[in-house]
């Protein structure tokens, strides 16, 4: 028999390891957890647009289901549409006239822009005309 055998202990391989992360996995483990937390925001704005277009799914569904069930007689559709038709006529009538109205106070702007224009020449020119008379007055004078 051998009994109990003796342990020896390398006392090198007892001492910590001072091991200092590379700073460029540390930037890459950073980044990681930046994409991460990024892709898990993109991912919760993601459900919060399915669960939306979900209730507008369900809406949808409420408003066809309740279209269907409407059963409309054609017959009573036609005066509905003439009666709108009819106040839409009247309504491009009462446009066309104000249109028309608007046209001739235009037409009556333009005429007074172009003759307030034509007197604004006028004075213009008059005053030039004395400036020179003015001009040649002192020359005269002098």
């Amino acid at each position: 028999m051998s009994g109990i055998q003796g342990v020896t202990v390398k006392q090198h391989l007892l001492v910590p390891l001072h091991l200092e992360l590379d700073p460029s996995m540390q930037r890459g483990r950073q980044e990681e957890k930046e994409q991460i937390k990024s892709l898990s925001n993109q991912f919760a704005s993601f459900m919060d647009k399915v669960r939306f277009l979900e209730q507008q799914n369900k809406v949808l569904e409420t408003k066809w289901s309740l279209l269907k069930d409407q059963r409309v007689v054609k017959n009573n559709l036609a005066p509905m549409f003439d009666g709108y038709i009819s106040n839409m006529r009247r309504q491009l009538e009462a446009l066309g006239e104000d249109r028309l109205q608007l046209s001739s106070k235009l037409k009556a702007m333009q005429d007074a822009v172009e003759d307030f224009k034509n007197k604004y020449e006028e004075e213009i020119n008059k005053h030039m005309a004395v400036e020179d008379d003015f001009v040649m007055l002192k020359k005269g004078f002098d």
